[in-house]
C-alpha cells in the first residue's frame, strides 16, 4: 500500500497530545464535597463508569481514520501496451521432386525444410508470416498472418505433387512480392528455399529481385543441398529407386544456381545461406529470425486502486456513534 500524500500521516503525532490533554481536563472537573463517605464505600461500581473512557476512544480512533483518509492510501498497478514495428515476411518452399532426396536425414529434403519453417513460425512473435509454395508455378498457399495456427495447419498440408513439377524461383519471388507489394510495415522480407535451379515460370529470378528491390523488400536465398551436387532418382513402385541419366550413360546431378541465389540477395540488400544438412538449415532460419528482430516498444500504465473509503466511513461511524453516546447514556450534566 503507498499514500498519495504522506506528509499528512504526521498529523498522527497529534494523537498522543491529545490524549494527555484529555487526562489533564478530567482532573479539572467539578467535583461534590461530602463530609463523610463512608456510606458510599462497597457500592458496587456501575459499569458506566467503566466505559466513561469509550468516548474520547472514538473520537481517537475517528481522527486517526481522518487522518489516513485524507493520507491518500492506494495500491498500483502497471499495464503494459505494447506497440511493435512489424515485419511482414513471406516464406517460400520449394516443392519440386527433387525435394525428395533423401541427403537430409532423418527422412528428405521437403520434410526437413518443412521442419525448420515449423520452428522458424514457431518462435516468430509481431510479425506477420505469409507462405508460398511452388514448383513448375507459384501459389501462395497462406496471406500474411498473425494467426500462426492457421499458418502451422496450412504448412502441414502441403506435400510434394501439388503443383506440377519444375522450380520457377522467379514465379516464386514475384508472387511473395505481389503479397508484400501493399504491406506498409517498415520491413518486408521473403525468405526464398530452393534446392535446383530455374527451369520453369515466365519470370526469371532476377527481374523479380529487381522488382522486390524497387519495394523496398529484402530477400534471404537458402540453397539447400550438399556441396558437388545429388544424384536425381525416382523411387518406383516396383523397380526401386532409379537414377536419372543423360543420354552418354552420366548420372544427372541436382546442383543449385548459387550464384543466381547470391545476386538475388545482393540486389535486394538480403544476404545467401547453403544449407548441408538439416542442423544447418534450422540454424540458418535462426539467423535470419536475429536479424530480422521486430521492434517493440512498450509504455507502461500506472492504474491506482484508491482504499480512502475503507477509512473514512469508520471515521463517520465513529464520530456518530461519539455523539449518540455523548448525548444519551454517556451524558455529563453541568
Amino acid at each position: 500500500m503507498r499514500f498519495g500524500n504522506p506528509i499528512l500521516l504526521t498529523a498522527l503525532l497529534l494523537i498522543p497530545l491529545f490524549i494527555v490533554a484529555f487526562r489533564l481536563c478530567e482532573h479539572r472537573k467539578g467535583t461534590i464535597r461530602f463530609s463523610d463517605i463512608s456510606p458510599f464505600k462497597g457500592l458496587p461500581v456501575p459499569k458506566s463508569l467503566r466505559l466513561r473512557y469509550i468516548i474520547p476512544v472514538l473520537r481517537i480512533l475517528a481522527i486517526f481514520c481522518i487522518v489516513v483518509a485524507f493520507a491518500r492510501p492506494h495500491s498500483t498497478h502497471k499495464t503494459g501496451e505494447i506497440i511493435t514495428e512489424g515485419i511482414d515476411i513471406m516464406l517460400t518452399l520449394d516443392t519440386s521432386t527433387s525435394m525428395n532426396i533423401d541427403d537430409f536425414k532423418p527422412q528428405n529434403r521437403f520434410e526437413a525444410a518443412k521442419v525448420a519453417l515449423s520452428d522458424f513460425i514457431s518462435n516468430s512473435s509481431n510479425n506477420r508470416l505469409g507462405l508460398v509454395i511452388y514448383a513448375a508455378q507459384a501459389y501462395a498457399q497462406c496471406p500474411l498472418t498473425l494467426d500462426y495456427g492457421v499458418l502451422m495447419n496450412l504448412l502441414n498440408s502441403v506435400e510434394m505433387g501439388m503443383i506440377e513439377d519444375g522450380t520457377a524461383i522467379g514465379m516464386a519471388i514475384a508472387s511473395a512480392v505481389n503479397r508484400l507489394k501493399d504491406s506498409s510495415a517498415k520491413s518486408k522480407v521473403i525468405i526464398l528455399l530452393t534446392d535446383g535451379l530455374n527451369n520453369a515460370g515466365d519470370i526469371s529470378p532476377i527481374t523479380a529481385a529487381k522488382l522486390a528491390k524497387t519495394l523496398g523488400i529484402k530477400i534471404y536465398t537458402i540453397g539447400m543441398g550438399r556441396e558437388g551436387g545429388t544424384p536425381i532418382y525416382q523411387d518406383h513402385p516396383i523397380f526401386g529407386r532409379i537414377y536419372q541419366k543423360d543420354k552418354y550413360g552420366n548420372l544427372i546431378m541436382n546442383e543449385i544456381d548459387e550464384d543466381t541465389l547470391v545476386e538475388i540477395s545482393r540486389i535486394t540488400d538480403g544476404r545467401y545461406f547453403r544449407a548441408t544438412d538439416e542442423q544447418k538449415l534450422k540454424s540458418i532460419y535462426e539467423d535470419i529470425s536475429k536479424m530480422e528482430k521486430s521492434k517493440i516498444k512498450t509504455e507502461h500504465k500506472i492504474l491506482y486502486s484508491e482504499y480512502f473509503q475503507y477509512f473514512l466511513i469508520p471515521a463517520i461511524a465513529f464520530l456518530i456513534l461519539e455523539s449518540i453516546l455523548g448525548l444519551t447514556r454517556f451524558r455529563i450534566l453541568p
